[in-house]
């Protein structure tokens, strides 16, 4: 898992907005661009941006692009910031 790519791509507001519309499910370009209001050239820096991450990928279905989450770099990044809040052993 690469922290950084995955902290960088968390933090701006239109990938984690691109990130809560795929958790309804498989969506392709056109319908995501529309749905944020961008131009395909953004919404292709942003997707580029989130497979850096690994926090999605893509299928292809006849002439379409498909993007989907990807539960598992989003669990192991969410375990990961989960230990960070855990307490250190107390050593004597």
């Amino acid at each position: 898992m690469a922290v950084p790519e995955i902290l960088a791509a968390l933090a701006d507001e239109t990938r984690r907005t691109i990130l809560a519309k795929l958790k309804e499910g498989p969506i392709n370009t056109g319908d995501l661009a529309e749905y944020l209001g961008v131009s395909p050239q953004a919404l292709s820096y942003h997707l580029a941006k989130l497979k850096k991450a690994d926090l999605i990928y893509e299928t292809r279905r006849k002439n379409f692009i498909y993007y989907e989450l990807n539960l598992t770099v989003l669990d192991e990044a969410i375990l990961w910031i989960t230990q960070l809040r855990k307490e250190p052993p107390y050593e004597k």
